[in-house]
């Protein structure tokens, strides 16, 4: 290897050496600064969107970014919105739906009174699904449903309960397949092009802002959903958050993950027991 090829390589590592002093910057001030932390965030996901706000916000650095928020509160809420990971359909994972009506809602109908949280409930889809799935069983008026986000926009949207009506194809679809038998245009309106779910549905839930990263458990739980969020986090962030839900889930109670995640290899799988280890569906046995 010639002489200028060492140079450029060691100029490059360099410079990768100087974004991640960036970067950790950066989200140190924003979370030093605003109280969000995505320090323990998968590197490659989060300098995705470090990238992506820098671009559109014409800058040319990390470092240039960091002033911005630092001092632009209308720029970190973009950043924020940026690093909110709001991908979400209603009965998304049919599969997983159908092993909540068939296998958990028995289960729940012994009980007296229901808790609920879903944690990361972003623009409130899956909120919504869930209270169909009550409803449908009767359970829906002895259901309490916490449904939390980081972000007071998303949680905005998913409480007003308005969805393009294009979607409505799809989501009806999920219903199905998740063993829904009745119409599901039942469940919106349809104004202005788009659909809006009935306030019914919300009733029973308490929309309420809430950091995974560092707040801490608010209540004790028969159900907790969490579908991929934790793909996002490094393993530190992981073990954090499964701490966080085994002092919030009461004895029996069950966690539901997403498709891609897993109980496994944190430090309190070994409090656990599959449930449907296909979907994912896990269940605290002590």
């Amino acid at each position: 290897m010639s002489s200028e090829e060492n140079r450029t390589i060691t100029e490059a590592e360099s410079c990768d050496e100087l974004e991640k002093i960036e970067i950790s910057l950066l989200l140190e001030g924003i979370y030093c600064y605003y109280g969000f932390d995505f320090r323990n965030y998968v590197s490659s996901s989060i300098r995705r969107r470090i990238w992506y706000r820098i671009r559109a916000e014409r800058l040319k650095s990390v470092s240039s970014l960091q002033e911005k928020v630092l001092h632009d509160p209308c720029a970190m809420e973009r950043l924020l919105s940026d690093f909110s990971i709001h991908i979400s359909e209603m009965f998304r994972d049919p599969p997983f739906f159908e092993s909540f009506r068939t296998k958990v809602v028995p289960l729940l109908q012994e009980l007296p009174f229901v808790r609920i949280w879903h944690a990361g409930c972003s623009t409130g889809e899956e909120v919504y699904s869930m209270a169909i799935i009550l409803c449908e069983a009767g359970l829906y008026h002895k259901t309490k449903i916490y449904a939390t986000d980081m972000n007071e926009n998303l949680l905005k949207k998913a409480k007003d309960g308005v969805y393009p009506l294009d979607k409505m194809e799809v989501y009806q679809d999920n219903y199905l397949l998740s063993g829904g038998t009745k119409n599901f245009a039942d469940f919106f309106e349809v104004i202005n092009d788009k659909a809006v779910f009935h306030p019914s549905l919300t009733q029973n839930v308490v929309f309420a802002q809430h950091n995974l990263a560092t707040d801490h458990s608010f209540n004790e739980f028969h159900v907790i959903i969490c579908r991929n969020v934790m793909i996002y986090f490094d393993r530190v962030l992981q073990n954090r958050v499964h701490g966080l839900f085994y002092e919030s889930l009461c004895t029996s109670g069950i966690l539901g993950l997403g498709g891609k995640e897993d109980i496994a290899f944190n430090n309190y799988s070994h409090y656990y027991e599959a449930f449907d280890s296909a979907q994912k569906i896990y269940q605290k046995m002590r």
